[in-house]
């Protein structure tokens, strides 16, 4: 496994594995690694691609100062990880190489609809990071698939729209895989190292609050799931931030369950200092 931690480093070294015919595949992270990102680079693995890692803990996509300082940060570990894991390269570049003088006016993406609900009502200015990190990187890895995971989901969203946005980015597969969860249904997250014993306990609920959305559909109205839900979280310690029904192609909100469209739920709410999130499509079968 080979480390670099400048672009034009990783830059020369891709052209030689594309001139060998080999594709590139790319899974960006902010680090403090675990299995859920350890399966986004196994799922590139097995489809034959040279795979590299970013680790970059993006500040422009943060919009609250506190939670980027305290993000928890182990790239000792990670590299460890990572390698038993069979990366191929790690990209661990600073602020600086990311954000050079010369990017000062870099672009500012428009995502419309989706940079006004949800994520992008509750933490303003992120997806505005996210459009400006992700189109660097891959200006910089020039992947020809992209591994992301599905827990992101609005996020994921965003990445697709803005692969639209940016012509150079146009024809890279981008590949959204399955949320990995821990053995009680907490969705994988480098946040869940933040949790108290107590908070960890309670942080089940989240996944049991989708599992109720979903066995209900059909069953009754969503407005009283939902409540139902609120009221759970909020008696557990939570202050949710919204427990919403969503068409699953385009997020427009819904206000019931329609079984003629692929629906999506999706959940946020804090714990303490700590933001949780997740989702669930209502039918599996749905693409992505």
């Amino acid at each position: 496994m080979v480390i670099f931690k400048k672009a034009s480093d990783i830059k020369a070294y891709l052209l030689t594995i594309k001139a060998k015919g080999q594709s590139v595949g790319f899974v960006p992270t902010m680090g403090a690694l675990h299995e859920g990102h350890v399966s986004l680079l196994e799922e590139s693995l097995k489809k034959g691609d040279f795979t590299v890692v970013s680790i970059f803990v993006n500040p422009t996509q943060f919009n609250d100062k506190n939670d980027f300082d305290t993000y928890p940060s182990s790239i000792g570990d990670d590299t460890l990880m990572l390698e038993k894991a069979g990366c191929d390269a790690v990209f661990i570049p600073s602020v600086e190489e990311i954000y050079p003088e010369t990017s000062q006016n870099s672009p500012v993406y428009d995502f419309g609809y989706m940079d006004t609900i949800l994520e992008g009502s509750h933490r303003p200015g992120h997806f505005k990071g996210v459009g400006q990190v992700v189109a660097r990187l891959l200006e910089i890895i020039s992947p020809d698939k992209l591994y992301i995971g599905q827990k992101d989901y609005q996020q994921c969203m965003v990445i697709k729209n803005l692969a639209k946005q940016v012509p150079g980015l146009r024809d890279i597969d981008i590949i959204i895989c399955p949320t990995v969860r821990e053995p009680d249904g907490l969705a994988m997250s480098s946040r869940n190292r933040k949790l108290t014993i107590a908070q960890r306990a309670a942080a089940p609920l989240l996944y049991q609050c989708l599992v109720s959305i979903t066995a209900k559909a059909g069953l009754q109205d969503f407005s009283i799931v939902q409540k139902e839900c609120l009221d759970i979280l909020k008696d557990k310690g939570f202050v949710p931030e919204y427990v919403t029904l969503a068409d699953a192609d385009n997020l427009t909100l819904l206000d019931n369950y329609d079984i003629n469209r692929p629906m999506i739920a999706l959940i946020a709410a804090k714990i303490g200092n700590v933001r949780l999130i997740d989702n669930m499509l209502l039918d599996s079968s749905i693409p992505v």
